[in-house]
């Protein structure tokens, strides 16, 4: 198991020893550290220290750090104290959110907000559920008064850009992804949410800086790298497209779109006998692709090894007996190939 290592700064050596792990908790709490964070809580839960500061600190840390079940846990130690209040019921309602236990997240969510119509969190879930069913229109209402409530939440204006999204409002659901990354710079997520609008949207260098950024969070997300190569496919932008889209073959060994657009890179770049190498691969993965067997061909054609390019029209001929660009490379190879041995 890794060893969490302890900040000198953050600890008394004259308190007690669950003491010292709370206060380096609320030090990486502090420092947005969730992941070190959740697991020092985890350790202190798990030791059966349950004081309320350690609760309510914790759950908010699980919340960010995505340990929805401890979240969960916690939520069901705070309302076993304090039955009819409205923020375990609402971090409860979270939780199950999360798990994607939809039904009983309403319930908890309902609830908590009839005790307390002013509790942000509650507001932000039910944005949350109600785009998780396609209540767009319903949705914004909610975000709105999320924002209303709690102007500096991430989760709020992210809800919210995705509302916006989905009703094709593009324009004000790229001004709510950037106030919610104003407001957290470190979510993954709302990054990958603008990345999506934002090749939508039609604006690729935009999207691939907004991609590099992700990837500074994450080097193998694999949305991050799919909309990267889109736009730099799109610029045709071959170097930087070769960096990514190879990047995104070693994190998905088996993916097409990763493979083909390694391949269309060294084309870009001239590099064909690369390129045919990397367009077996390709094959492999989509062996009755008459596209990608005549695409086959014309880099073998330039490479002018015609034998194997008209072997190779001839394969996306089998699949496609019409298509014209493998009929004419077919014939064009057979010719050369024959010019050839007459020489």
């Amino acid at each position: 198991m890794k060893r969490i290592g302890i900040s000198e700064g953050a600890l008394d050596r004259t308190l007690p020893a669950h003491e010292q792990l709370h206060a380096q908790a609320l030090d990486y709490m502090k420092n947005k550290r969730w992941g070190e964070a959740s697991t020092l809580y985890l350790t202190l839960l798990d030791s059966g220290v349950e004081d309320d500061d350690i609760l309510n600190n914790s759950i908010v840390v699980f919340d960010y750090a995505g340990q929805y079940e401890a979240m969960l846990r916690v939520a069901r130690l705070l309302l076993d104290r304090y039955p009819f209040t409205a923020p375990p019921l609402a971090y409860r309602a979270r939780a199950l959110q999360k798990l994607n236990r939809i039904s009983e997240a309403t319930i908890a969510n309902d609830q908590a907000l009839l005790l307390d119509t002013t509790f942000p969190l509650a507001w932000i879930n039910r944005g949350g559920l109600q785009l998780l069913q396609q209540k767009f229109t319903e949705a914004l209402h909610s975000t709105q008064r999320a924002i209303e409530l709690a102007p500096d939440d991430a989760r709020a204006w992210t809800n919210r850009g995705i509302a916006l999204l989905n009703i094709n409002n593009l324009i004000e659901a790229l001004n709510a992804f950037d106030k919610s990354l104003i407001c957290d710079p470190a979510s993954l997520f709302t990054y990958k949410m603008k990345g999506e609008l934002l090749l939508k949207m039609g604006r690729l260098r935009d999207a691939v800086t907004n991609s590099r950024k992700a990837l500074e969070l994450n080097p193998i997300d694999v949305d991050a790298l799919t909309y990267a190569t889109k736009a730099l496919r799109s610029l045709e932008l071959y170097d930087s497209l070769k960096e990514i889209a190879g990047e995104l073959t070693r994190v998905q060994p088996d993916s097409l779109f990763a493979w083909e657009n390694y391949m269309r890179a060294l084309r870009g770049l001239g590099d064909f006998e690369a390129a045919s190498l990397v367009h077996d691969r390709v094959l492999e993965l989509a062996p009755t692709d008459f596209r990608l067997w005549t695409l086959k061909a014309d880099t073998l054609y330039r490479l002018q090894h015609y034998r194997e390019a008209a072997n190779a029209a001839e394969r996306a001929l089998y699949f496609e007996p019409d298509y014209f660009p493998a009929e004419r490379l077919r014939e064009r190879s057979l010719r050369l190939m024959y010019q050839k041995k007459k020489m």
